[in-house]
């Protein structure tokens, strides 16, 4: 067909705009494609070419609107996956998944096409959707590793471990380059430590630990970070690790210039986090949040929580001075946003868990910025200035293991809410639970639950004949595994009691019917612990060295019970008998935590407040006198 002149017009423009991409003038290519759309709207190509050129200056609505043209003009693979990318880079991974599953049948499905449409869907969290895919992917080429281990992370968020593990130990056999070994290894260990499936663990858990100490860090950044936390590592393990993957967020990711001034008033204050839901974190936060003290901080939530429409989460939005929806803002825009509102301290909730967002605080959109409650470890990075801690779960002879200064609390670190309720206690007989038996109970998720520890409850159980064992119901694959590994261990089945997950209210209600918490090691009890003790149930632990090994032994020192902090198993092992032979003592104990518990620190939320704002001062001041952070010894407010 003859083109006409502006056609040919068009045409050159573009050509102009190839080359100037070619030479990396991208705003002369981003002023030759607007004029080759304007000329020829049209045409898919170069509005697909204006949309690259428009992500080069970080112009993504403008990117969104080429790519999406682009894509109605003619929609097959190149397009969608330029207007999923941009969809992506906003958070909006739910509609880039339509863009993928929307294309006409004549687009033909290969590999590549099928692996960007699971990872959309994936990011959707259309788990089982994402697996369909996955396994289309897998009849194009089965020995895809990254299939076998996405598969293994969707099976995961479908509370399917033994599944999961079935996968991942496929994309550990599968890979031939070491693409994926270090991700999909760390992530089986942690499955077959959720699924309880010891024997399996026991020949891949020391390969892990191997390749923990031998890999270089490229490959070390590529760990599931927060899998760490229930393994046998040693602090300088995991600094090593999380530097590793620090180290790969501050090389790809530029900090925002420093700000030019301060504007007067209150300090300004802002929460990262997901977790402002129906989450263990905002269920802790919440009081906190309410209680700041308004003439000396303002205070800004920057939100990318799913919207549960709870209670939880209405609170704690009532609770901010600003609340900022930040789901659908890149992390460049996010961290922008948070510098156009003049923060002094950033604090984020997340660390290394799900759904984080921490490279918001690599571009630095804050003079100071803190790891706060979510992640008990260290990011290894330089992007975080302070850890806020306490003495018993940051020790300053510990300020090796952290890339952070330690910002101590006086007590524990843990905040908690004192307006909570306590639910009525239901009879034990509704929960199946007998009367006369003296009821030890280990709510932790199954992945904290060793071998080890099956071993000290087996020896707790066989010296206490009237107490039994009762834990959640986290998956039935693990219970079902306990069950057997206890029994082969010697306990009766009958002696082992398991729950449901329940809501917030009905756990609190059912947690005052067992008279001990059996805490585990090497991963503590953490909110689990602090509502045991709110609810009157004294809590047995065996601190370690990490973090996430110490928080049990925190909550308790904050509620004067330190002597059921052991030093070793065989201690362990011995109070919990003593504790199971001797009901007075256990009534004691009770006794102490509901008669004292609103004075308690761990639960006077008052007293909390005034130490934390205390420290977040503390932090200000140095910065405001230009002196660099320092280690912040634990001080009450004045």
């Amino acid at each position: 067909m003859h083109k006409t002149p502006q056609l040919q017009r068009a045409r050159q423009h573009w050509e102009a705009g190839r080359r100037a991409d070619k030479d990396r003038r991208w705003d002369g290519a981003l002023r030759e494609y607007e004029r080759a759309t304007q000329l020829a709207p049209r045409e898919s190509l170069y509005w697909m070419s204006l949309a690259t050129a428009r992500l080069q200056h970080n112009q993504i609505a403008e990117a969104e609107h080429a790519a999406g043209q682009a894509h109605a003009l003619q929609p097959e693979a190149l397009s969608a996956r330029v207007l999923a990318h941009v969809l992506g880079l906003q958070n909006r991974h739910g509609e880039a998944a339509l863009v993928y599953l929307g294309l006409p049948a004549s687009v033909a499905r290969n590999e590549e096409l099928l692996m960007q449409q699971a990872e959309c869907l994936m990011r959707a969290c259309r788990w089982q959707d994402a697996i369909v895919s996955y396994l289309a992917c897998l009849r194009h080429n089965p020995h895809n590793p990254v299939a076998y281990l996405n598969m293994g992370m969707a099976f995961k968020s479908l509370q399917r471990p033994r599944d999961a593990a079935v996968c991942l130990e496929t994309a550990v056999g599968t890979d031939k380059t070491g693409q994926v070994r270090m991700q999909a290894l760390s992530m089986l260990v942690h499955m077959l430590q959720m699924a309880m499936q010891w024997d399996d663990l026991g020949r891949h858990l020391p390969a892990l630990m191997q390749l923990i100490d031998a890999a270089p860090d490229a490959l070390l950044a590529r760990i599931e970070p927060f899998t760490l936390v229930a393994l046998p590592t040693t602090p300088a393990q995991q600094r090593r690790v999380y530097q590793a993957i620090a180290q790969g967020l501050q090389a790809r990711l530029q900090p925002l210039p420093p700000r030019a001034a301060r504007r007067p008033g209150p300090l300004r204050i802002g929460y990262l986090s997901a977790d402002f839901y129906s989450h263990a974190t905002a269920h802790l936060l919440s009081e906190l949040l309410e209680l700041h003290d308004r003439s000396r901080f303002e205070v800004f939530l920057y939100c990318h929580s799913p919207r549960d429409g709870t209670a939880v989460q209405q609170r704690i939005r009532a609770a901010a001075d600003h609340f900022c929806e930040i789901h659908t803002l890149s992390d460049a825009a996010a961290a922008q946003r948070m510098r156009e509102d003049d923060l002094d301290i950033a604090i984020d909730l997340k660390g290394y868990t799900k759904d984080t967002r921490l490279q918001i605080l690599v571009h630095r959109p804050a003079p100071v910025q803190v790891g706060y409650l979510g992640f008990p470890g260290t990011s290894g990075g330089s992007f975080l200035d302070y850890l806020i801690g306490d003495p018993v779960v940051t020790p300053l002879e510990h300020a090796a293991h952290f890339s952070e200064r330690i910002a101590q609390m006086p007590h524990s670190y843990q905040p908690n809410d004192s307006r909570r309720m306590l639910p009525a206690r239901p009879a034990r007989a509704e929960l199946g639970l007998p009367d006369d038996a003296v009821v030890l109970c280990s709510f932790n998720q199954s992945y904290k639950v060793t071998p080890a520890m099956a071993d000290a409850w087996t020896r707790i159980l066989q010296a206490a004949p009237h107490a039994v064992l009762w834990q959640v119901n986290w998956a039935d694959q693990a219970s079902a595994n306990f069950v057997r590994e206890m029994v082969q261990r010697g306990v009766a089945a009958e002696r082992l009691f398991f729950s449901p997950t329940a809501s917030p209210a009905e756990h609190l209600a059912r947690l005052q019917c067992a008279d001990l918490m059996l805490d585990t090691w090497p991963c503590n009890a953490h909110t689990t612990a602090s509502d045991a003790l709110w609810c009157g149930v004294p809590v047995l632990t065996l601190p370690g060295q990490s973090f996430a090994g110490r928080v049990a032994a925190s909550l308790v020192s904050a509620c004067g019970l330190s002597e059921l902090v052991c030093t070793d198993a065989d201690a362990y092992v011995e109070r919990a008998v003593a504790l199971a032979g001797d009901p007075a003592a256990l009534a004691a104990l009770r006794e102490r935590l509901h008669t004292q518990r609103d004075h308690l620190p761990l639960f006077d939320s008052r007293r909390y407040v005034r130490d934390y704002e205390a420290l977040l001062q503390r932090m200000w001041e140095r910065h405001a006198q230009g002196l660099p952070p320092e280690h912040l010894p634990a001080a009450p407010a004045a």
